[in-house]
């Protein structure tokens, strides 16, 4: 089943996935960070926030940091694991971040475990 990037269906998706995976071996500056995320496209804004090192739907209201960054963007960081492309679209300014800046520069330092790649290429597999 591929399901549309960002949609409600694709978070039902990376969900159930998460659920199977067991483990993630998260370090402590992804388990503790909490961002909001606002997604521009063409069509719209969507709202997701990351926490426990797993993109939600919708914002929370606890999350003391937030990032507004294109389609694009996201799914290098978020479907391709790719999170040198995050640290240089912040240092290029294509990544706007707002709020407590401290769980982005520890992000920075961390390498996904292979548990987390091993997620990143299922959830690619169903994303549209």
């Amino acid at each position: 089943l591929m399901a549309r990037f960002l949609s409600s269906e694709w978070f039902a998706e990376v969900d159930k996935l998460v659920a199977s995976a067991g483990d993630l071996k998260l370090t402590p500056a992804m388990r503790e960070a909490e961002i909001n995320l606002t997604v521009t496209s063409p069509s719209g804004s969507t709202r997701a926030y990351v926490k426990d090192g797993l993109v939600h739907e919708g914002h929370s209201g606890t999350a003391p940091t937030s990032i507004t960054l294109d389609e694009a963007l996201a799914r290098k960081i978020f479907v391709e694991a790719d999170a040198a492309a995050g640290i240089a679209a912040f240092v290029s300014g294509e990544l706007v971040a707002a709020g407590d800046l401290k769980p982005l520069v520890a992000l920075q330092m961390e390498e996904p475990s292979a548990e987390q790649k091993a997620l990143a290429k299922r959830i690619a597999a169903v994303t549209d």
